[in-house]
């Protein structure tokens, strides 16, 4: 997986989202979860919504932070960015996850394979979300955080990178 550096780049939710937010279903009416279609379907598309916008909202939140913090861009400019883009997120979201909901309706044991690449995409969204808060960071921050990771066993120059040998300029 190659690390996006463009700052200026607002990253979108996408497959990596996808089996989360089939997976992910709200008990609305607080029933225990019924498998009656109307109802798994309509919770399991609620849930993939919410699923896509918290990691859109987080996502475009942390990548416009740096860049209201290097002055590219107003708070006001930050917040309309952030609610666009959950926004188209959120449509994403509600047309994948009634497709998943109808699709585990029908076939209940393709819950399994969206389990585990659901594993993988979280993942890959957990890698996206942390490298636009270091983007966020100004230069004392990441020395300091740098220094912290090394007391306690950790590189994370080899995990910022990408490569195995740790000796990347970040």
């Amino acid at each position: 997986m190659t690390r996006e550096r463009d700052p200026f780049r607002i990253p979108q939710a996408g497959v990596e989202m996808a089996p989360l937010a089939g997976l992910a279903s709200l008990d609305v009416n607080l029933n225990g979860g019924s498998f009656s279609s109307g109802e798994f379907v309509a919770e399991s598309a609620l849930g993939g919504v919410v699923v896509y916008a918290t990691y859109q909202a987080l996502l475009t939140g942390l990548r416009t932070e740096a860049l209201r913090k290097r002055g590219a861009i107003s708070r006001s400019l930050q917040i309309q960015m952030v609610a666009s883009t959950v926004w188209e997120s959120t449509k994403q979201g509600a047309a994948v996850s009634l497709l998943l909901g109808v699709v585990l309706l029908v076939f209940p044991w393709m819950g399994l394979p969206l389990t585990v690449l659901g594993a993988v995409g979280a993942g890959k969204a957990s890698l996206d979300l942390f490298n636009a808060f270091w983007d966020g960071l100004d230069e004392t921050q990441r020395a300091e955080l740098l220094a912290a990771s090394m007391e306690a066993g950790v590189n994370l120059r080899r995990f910022l990178s990408g490569n195995q040998s740790g000796t990347a300029v970040v």
